[in-house]
C-alpha cells in the first residue's frame, strides 16, 4: 500500500494551520513556497481537503485557507480520507468464481465471504482505527515540543507576515 504524495503535502501544509489566529488565512501560494512544492499540485489537494470538510476555503482579498473544525477534532485518518479517498486499499475482484475447480459460482455469497478480502479488511480496519486515534493537535504538540525558540519565533513571525 502506498499513498500518494499529496497526503504528505497535506499533513505538512495543515501543520502550519493549527494555530493560525482566529479569522487568519493562508493562500495556496504561501503554502507551496514554505514547503517548497507545486503550486498546482497542492490547490488539487486543498480542494480535496475542502470537499471534506478538513479546510475551510475563505474568499476575498485576504482569503485563502483556514481549518474548518478544530485541530483536535481532525484526525489523520480524516485527511488521508480526504486525500486518498473513502474506499478500502483492497478491491476484492471475486475471482474464486471463476477458478476451474469452482462447479457452481453462486455459492460464493455474502454468507460466504472470500476470506482473504475479510482478513485484509480487518487489518484495514485496525489501520484506519489507529489513524483516527492521533489528530493534527496531538501531531502539532508533539513536533512542536522539539523545536527551539529560535524556530517558534521564526514561525510565528511568518505567520505574522500573512
Amino acid at each position: 500500500m502506498q499513498f500518494s504524495v499529496g497526503v504528505e503535502y497535506a499533513f505538512h501544509s495543515l501543520f502550519y494551520m493549527v494555530d493560525l489566529p482566529k479569522g487568519k488565512t493562508i493562500g495556496i501560494k504561501q503554502i507551496a513556497e514554505l514547503n517548497a512544492i507545486s503550486e498546482t499540485y497542492l490547490s488539487k489537494v486543498f480542494n480535496k481537503l475542502s470537499k471534506s470538510g478538513v479546510v475551510r476555503s475563505v474568499p476575498g482579498v485576504k482569503g485563502g485557507y483556514e481549518l474548518a473544525r478544530p485541530s483536535e477534532d481532525i484526525t489523520f485518518w480524516d485527511v488521508i480520507e480526504a486525500v486518498e479517498g473513502p474506499s478500502f486499499f483492497f478491491q476484492c475482484a471475486e475471482i474464486r468464481k471463476k477458478n476451474i475447480f469452482v462447479n457452481d459460482p453462486s455459492v460464493f455469497t455474502d454468507k460466504c465471504p472470500c476470506l482473504i478480502k475479510v482478513v485484509i479488511h480487518e487489518a484495514e480496519s485496525l489501520f484506519r482505527e489507529s489513524l483516527k486515534s492521533k489528530s493534527l493537535r496531538w501531531l502539532y504538540d508533539q513536533v512542536c515540543g522539539d523545536f527551539t525558540e529560535g524556530k517558534k519565533e521564526a514561525i510565528t513571525e511568518w505567520i505574522k507576515a500573512l
